[in-house]
């Protein structure tokens, strides 16, 4: 269920991928010859440039930023990278020796944490330069703090503050970071430079006098028509709901947890098959009232039943906020503010996978900058006890700096190395991702689903299909479905080992079909059908819809498909069927 955006700078470019170390090709000029009897001149440290380090925008500028106090994450890479992708590679291709030999708790920091006298010397600049340095629950993140002055001075940037064509103030760094050669290899980015991470929930809840759902559910009398265009646009621009009845779930308010499993398709031969024995996790932005989901147990699965919920916060989470310095953590953003989206993604988990062993509710404050996300991405994987992550979270890749990427890319690799799935929604905007939060067309998807080591779910629409009161309604009927991926651009990869030996199942064979294994950035391929299954497999195990299957206006996740539309997607099902048979 893809209800969480924020604000956009408009017009700007995205900015992806790893960040890497460029030459400025510029030294500090020397000072003139001086007598040979005067003291030498200070020479000054050649600078390099971090590239990708300067966020792309065309709003206006809005006078200097200035803060007594901030703190920034200084983002390190990796020791050995080479020998980490390799690794990633071999875990990950069939065949190989390493194929399915995960990582155990601690072992990637082990392997991949940079040296201690790596650490120490960029700490040691900061420290340096005036700057408070602590240690961070990653080794792969330091903590530094201190007025703007100081942190500019130490990036050897500037900050200034801007207003978006909304008229949203935000501050961001206006020239590239750079820092000196003899660290600037080990850094691959800093993130707190901006405050436009920011993720933010567009639920629409609708008015009790437009929802239709306001009468019994026990006929079809409360079910509305698909959604029409005029209304999404309404919807999108203006944040105007629109009458909505769907499934058979009270007041038509959505599918119940035997349509979903019917629909998709999720198996339900045994308890292994629906969860038992697994953790499963989601990450969260909101607290929420575990009453509801008692209600929601209750209803569909009797009193007896109790969900196993653990509840985890980082940074004292929604409820009790400790945002870093000159951070924000606004209020309207955090308590109960999207309690709607933990929730359904609670709900839709328990819908498919009721006899899970543990379901971890993550929660860390929402902020501005983008640290308190990250904080709870690095204790999902330090405690390496989830199978599978789902999030409904994301942002537009406009607003995640190069940085704040690679950081988020680091952690994602350690969860792929341990065999954690991570899942994320990839919005219903399609490559249009920025359009909600200020009607910006500006070609842009999200973040992190477009990250390599996440699966990024969805990409259909039911429009006429509507199971109504049908438990048991099946797949949609056939014309019913549109898919969103219609030029069906994904990998032309030949027969390799890394893809199982099957040449592009998912292109040439099936024009127009759906493609689930696609990368959500340009349609890239998002990995080896054997990547694919492999969540297909943990999924099915623990929360094989991981999101809300349907959103406010009918859209859908794809990977669960009918296989004859979508090979990639159905040689993936038939393979993880087999294999926790």
């Amino acid at each position: 269920m893809r209800l969480l955006h924020r604000p956009l700078r408009a017009g700007g470019a995205a900015v992806l991928g790893l960040a890497t170390i460029a030459l400025t090709g510029a030294f500090a000029a020397s000072g003139a010859a001086q007598a040979s009897t005067a003291a030498p001149a200070a020479v000054s440290p050649t600078l390099i440039t971090l590239q990708n380090s300067l966020p792309a925008t065309t709003d206006r500028q809005a006078g200097a930023f200035a803060a007594s106090s901030m703190s920034v994450q200084v983002a390190l890479a990796p020791r050995d990278g080479a020998g980490l992708n390799a690794e990633l590679k071999a875990v990950y291709t069939n065949g190989s020796a390493q194929y399915d030999q995960f990582l155990g708790k601690g072992q990637f920091d082990a392997r991949y944490a940079p040296t201690t006298a790596t650490t120490n010397a960029v700490a040691a600049y900061l420290r340096g330069e005036g700057l408070t340095v602590s240690s961070t629950d990653s080794p792969f993140l330091l903590q530094a703090s201190g007025s703007s002055a100081k942190i500019t001075a130490a990036f050897h940037t500037d900050l200034r503050n801007y207003v978006d064509r909304k008229g949203d103030r935000y501050f961001s760094n206006s020239a590239s970071v750079r820092l000196p050669a003899s660290i600037a290899s080990a850094v691959t980015g800093v993130v707190g430079l901006t405050n436009t991470v920011r993720l933010q929930s567009l639920a629409v809840r609708p008015a009790a006098s437009s929802k239709a759902g306001s009468k019994s559910s026990s006929s079809a009398s409360c079910e509305t028509g698909y959604v029409t265009t005029a209304e999404l646009f309404d919807l999108v621009t203006n944040n105007v709901g629109f009458p909505y009845g769907y499934g058979g779930a009270p007041g038509c308010g959505g599918l119940t947890p035997s349509q979903t499993n019917s629909m998709y398709g999720a198996p339900a031969a045994s308890p292994r098959t629906e969860g038992a024995g697994v953790t499963a996790a989601v990450f969260e932005l909101s607290a929420y009232q575990e009453s509801d989901i008692d209600t929601w147990a209750t209803h569909y699965y009797g009193k007896r039943y109790t969900a196993p919920l653990e509840n985890v916060t980082v940074d004292g989470g929604p409820l009790a906020p400790v945002c870093p310095a000159g951070d924000t953590c606004p209020a309207e953003y955090n308590g109960y503010s999207s309690d709607i989206e933990v929730d359904a993604d609670i709900e839709m988990t328990l819908a498919v996978a009721p006899d899970v062993s543990h379901l971890i509710v993550y929660n860390a404050p929402n902020d501005y900058t983008g640290q308190t996300e990250l904080d709870e991405y690095t204790a999902i994987a330090n405690q390496d006890a989830a199978s599978t992550i789902s999030s409904s979270w994301g942002s537009c890749e406009n607003d995640v700096t190069a940085g704040y990427v690679q950081s988020e890319n680091t952690v994602f690799e350690q969860m792929a190395l341990q065999g954690q799935s991570m899942v994320s929604s990839s919005g219903d905007t399609g490559a249009f991702g920025c359009i909600r939060d200020d009607g910006t067309t500006v070609v842009n998807v999200g973040d992190p689903s477009s990250q390599p080591w996440v699966t990024s779910v969805g990409g259909t629409s039911f429009e006429g299909d509507n199971p109504g009161t049908n438990p048991n309604p099946g797949a949609p009927v056939k014309g019913t479905e549109t898919v969103w991926n219609v030029d069906n651009l994904c990998s032309d990869q030949a027969a390799a080992a890394d893809n199982d030996d099957e040449p592009a199942l998912c292109l040439r064979r099936t024009p127009r079909a759906a493609c689930c294994c696609t990368h959500s950035q340009g349609e890239r391929p998002l990995g080896s059908c054997h990547q694919l299954r492999r969540s297909v497999v943990d999924a099915m195990r623990a929360s094989a819809i991981v999101a809300n299957p349907t959103d406010s206006y009918g859209s859908r996740w794809t990977w669960s498909t009918e296989p004859t539309r979508r090979p990639c997607c159905g040689t993936a099902i038939r393979s993880a069927r087999q294999q926790i048979r």
